[in-house]
C-alpha cells in the first residue's frame, strides 16, 4: 500500500518529504482503514500486488485519531486547509448504512492490469448481495474512471485552496 500511495497527490501534499511520508503513512492506513483487518473485510490478491480495505456498514475510520495524526505530522503548509477538507468529506458521506472503501492500492509496477477491478468486483458483489450502498473518496485523478466502470457516480469535488481535489463517489447496489 505504501508503494501505491507514494505518488498519491493528497498523501504527498500532506507529506511532501519522503521520510515524513514513510514515517506516518503506515499509521494513517491503520487509523483510516485498519478496522477492515479486524472484520475480515481487508482483501489482498494472492500475489500481494493489490489490496483493498473496506469498512462494513457499522464501521467508520477513527476520525478523531486521524485528525490528531494529521495535525501533528502533516506539512505545515497543508494544515490550514484540513478542517475544511474534513468537513466537506463528511458532508458527502451517506447517512444510510453503506460499505466504505477508505483505501485501495495496486503496486505501481502492476497498475493497469485489472488488479484494482478484481478487488472492486469481489467486494461489490457483497454490497449487491446485501443491497448496500458503496462509498469512496478518490484522491487519484485517474481513480474515478475505474470506479465509474464499476457503477460509482461522482457526487461532487472537494476542492479547498491548494489541497489536491478529492472526488466523493457513490454506488447503488445492483
Amino acid at each position: 500500500m505504501t508503494l501505491a500511495f507514494a505518488n498519491d497527490p493528497v498523501m504527498r501534499y500532506l507529506y511532501p518529504d519522503q521520510l515524513q511520508f514513510l514515517t506516518y503513512f503506515p499509521e494513517f492506513v491503520r487509523l483510516f482503514g485498519g478496522k477492515a483487518f479486524d472484520r475480515g473485510s481487508a482483501h489482498m490478491t494472492e500475489d500481494g500486488f493489490g489490496a483493498a480495505l473496506w469498512l462494513s456498514p457499522d464501521e467508520h475510520p477513527d476520525e478523531e485519531a486521524l485528525v490528531a495524526l494529521v495535525s501533528r505530522s502533516a506539512a505545515d503548509s497543508a494544515k490550514a486547509e484540513l478542517t475544511e477538507v474534513f468537513q466537506q468529506m463528511s458532508s458527502y458521506r451517506p447517512e444510510e448504512p453503506h460499505w466504505y472503501l477508505p483505501l485501495i492500492s495496486v503496486d505501481p509496477l502492476h497498475q493497469g492490469g485489472g488488479i484494482g477491478s478484481a478487488l472492486l468486483s469481489y467486494a461489490l458483489a457483497v454490497c449487491d448481495r446485501e443491497k448496500r450502498l458503496a462509498y469512496l473518496e478518490s484522491s487519484n485523478p485517474r481513480g474515478p474512471l475505474l470506479y465509474q466502470r464499476h457503477g460509482f457516480e461522482v457526487l461532487g469535488t472537494i476542492d479547498v485552496g491548494k489541497h489536491p481535489a478529492i472526488i466523493p463517489m457513490l454506488r447503488q447496489p445492483r
